[in-house]
């Protein structure tokens, strides 16, 4: 009997510019994309991350937005609602970037904390496009991925808290192709790393 060999896995980070903590009644003005690289059975190979990405920022959905989430971000309201792009329009060009550089693999989104960024990202997916290229499970969580490997309780997981060799050398910037593309790196060397040196 054959082995059906499964599909490799295009990891893609994902940094979101949201406006308050939940998507509705509030917006995500800000959604940027970068590719990080493929899992197969082989193991993983890190891609640039600057090579392939994706940038749009669509208008906010609501009048209602938390200050200290847009003085987080730096995104101007009042320009994204002369500027920003129909919602609609910018998932579905979203989705179809995915599509277009996942091809013959799985699409997996890669976030650090994932959890934020795919409750955004899956929810303006379903209302503007009615699916979403990773499926309904389709992502990746990069601390979680950290405190697996380090053999750390998740919630003590921080950037600071983490070996230098791993940390990217790109600046966070809080702005979402930024922060993807940083997120990348940091994803690409998570994979590669075998876990703390055990003392002999």
């Amino acid at each position: 009997m054959a082995v059906r060999r499964s599909r490799p896995s295009l990891c893609i980070s994902v940094d979101i510019g949201a406006d308050g903590p939940i998507p509705g009644p509030y917006s995500m003005p800000g959604l940027g994309a970068a590719v990080a690289g493929v899992q197969d059975a082989e193991g993983f190979t890190a891609a640039d991350p600057e090579a392939r990405t994706f940038s749009r920022e669509p208008l906010p959905i609501s009048d209602d937005f938390v200050p200290e989430a847009l003085a987080v971000n730096g995104l101007d309201r009042e320009r994204l609602r002369t500027e920003g792009l129909d919602p609609a329009l910018a998932l579905g060009r979203f989705a179809h970037w995915v599509r277009e550089v996942s091809e013959g693999a799985q699409p997996v989104m890669c976030g650090y904390p994932a959890s934020y960024d795919w409750t955004f990202l899956y929810w303006y997916l379903i209302r503007s496009t009615g699916e979403s290229p990773f499926g309904h499970s389709g992502r990746l969580d990069m601390e979680t991925l950290y405190a697996t490997k380090a053999g750390v309780p998740l919630r003590t997981v921080a950037k600071r808290s983490m070996p230098t060799e791993l940390l990217p050398r790109r600046r966070h910037t809080h702005h979402a192709l930024d922060d993807a593309v940083e997120q990348a790196e940091l994803f690409a060397h998570l994979m590669a790393w075998q876990g703390p040196v055990s003392p002999r």
